[in-house]
């Protein structure tokens, strides 16, 4: 029998994996040419060159005694000094080795810093739409999970409700910047008054509210669009970062957590993260892509490639009268159900063979999700079959 917490995940499985299957067993029976699969956001870019060229020198000229073998649970010294130097040169920080910890994956590192700062009943703030496994995360160690409702149409957090809903048992709220499943990205502005808001209410409670920044797109922005690195604006602010979309890497789960000394007791938070990066089961990050992310810290994936897929697919749907939130970063486009039903909307888009994911699943009801990070040639493909699509609405 198994446990009672697992019930309702085996009951509740992911919609995104099982509509991720689905897709495959579709492509079987009508062709993978004629399905137009946006579920799931695994990157379509091909990591760079020099990563790829990196792992293989990285083989030949470590012993292997050290590629395959334990090293400190928060990672490789040498790793992490050059991570934290990197950000110090692109964001303005003073951050040192001591201040990075390798996680697997951000995933990996959300876990870790929750399970350092979490006690039963302490509450953590999300800011709905959302990745819900934030919820599963979060109930990992006995929180509980308290949402800001949608803001449409821009889906900026709404700033008022957050504050109302802060109180002496918040211990944490979660910031996702570029925004899955949106694409928005949070501007410096609301950043600030988040910020300010946070410090208040620190002050009025006497409490410690960490501002948790979950950054795995935040190399994925558009027209020009900056993204506010977090601990410039806030002393309690922790960032988790991933390669998995920055360097087309999801499968080799590799990312760090950034702990400034400028946390509320740093030196023990670092040393409990450190500590819960093994207790957890990791032990350490995977020790061969660490030694090779060390000497890809400059590289990015194309985002050209996004950029293209974003814009021939916003602008094709908001031609057939689809609504839809122009996406700033990631690689996602929001887009409204016509009749308000996002369940229905997306069964009914399934009967062209297009899989989307409903909003629901991110705690937004009456928009789906569509992951343009697939073939261009594909989109074009879709579109077609969108078009039928909106014809079955009345849009067109």
């Amino acid at each position: 029998m198994i446990a009672k917490k697992m019930v309702k995940y085996v009951e509740g499985n992911s919609v995104i994996r099982a509509m991720f299957e689905e897709g495959k067993n579709m492509a079987v029976k009508y062709g993978a040419e004629n399905v137009y699969d946006f579920s799931l956001g695994n990157p379509s870019v091909e990591p760079p060159v020099k990563v790829k060229e990196t792992i293989k020198n990285v083989l030949d000229a470590e012993k292997p005694n050290k590629i395959h073998g334990y090293m400190s649970n928060a990672g490789y010294e040498e790793v992490r000094e050059k991570i934290a130097e990197s950000l110090n040169k692109k964001h303005g920080t003073s951050l040192a080795t001591k201040n990075i910890i390798m996680t697997v994956g951000a995933a990996g590192g959300l876990n870790v810093i929750l399970k350092t700062l979490i006690d039963p009943g302490d509450e953590v703030m999300v800011i709905a739409p959302y990745f819900v496994e934030y919820d599963s995360y979060i109930a990992n160690y006995d929180g509980v999970v308290v949402r800001v409702n949608p803001n449409p149409p821009t889906f900026l957090p709404n700033l008022t409700e957050l504050k109302e809903k802060l109180t002496p048992k918040t211990k944490a709220i979660i910031v996702n910047t570029p925004n899955n499943p949106t694409g928005v990205i949070y501007s410096e502005e609301v950043i600030k008054e988040m910020a300010a808001i946070l410090t208040e209410k620190e002050k009025e409670f006497g409490t410690d509210i960490y501002m948790i920044a979950d950054e795995p797109y935040r190399e994925l922005a558009f027209d020009g669009a900056k993204v506010p690195y977090l601990t410039n604006y806030y002393h309690n602010a922790v960032v988790g970062y991933s390669y998995s979309k920055s360097l087309s890497l999801p499968g080799e789960r590799i990312g760090y957590l950034v702990i400034p000394d400028s946390v509320s007791d740093s030196e023990n938070v670092i040393t409990a993260a450190t500590i819960a990066n093994r207790i957890l089961g990791f032990v350490n990050a995977p020790s061969l892509i660490q030694l090779a992310v060390k000497e890809c810290l400059d590289e990015a994936t194309d985002i050209e490639a996004y950029d293209k897929n974003r814009k021939l697919l916003y602008e094709g749907l908001t031609k057939l009268g689809f609504e839809a939130v122009k996406p700033e970063g990631a690689f996602y486009l929001w887009v409204k159900a016509p009749d308000g039903d996002d369940k229905a909307f997306s069964a009914k888009a399934k009967e062209f063979n297009i899989l989307i994911v409903p909003g629901t699943s991110f705690a937004g009801p009456g928009y789906v999700r569509i992951a343009y990070c697939v073939d261009y040639d594909m989109i074009k493909r879709a579109l077609v079959a969108f078009e039928k699509l909106a014809k079955s609405y009345n849009l067109i």
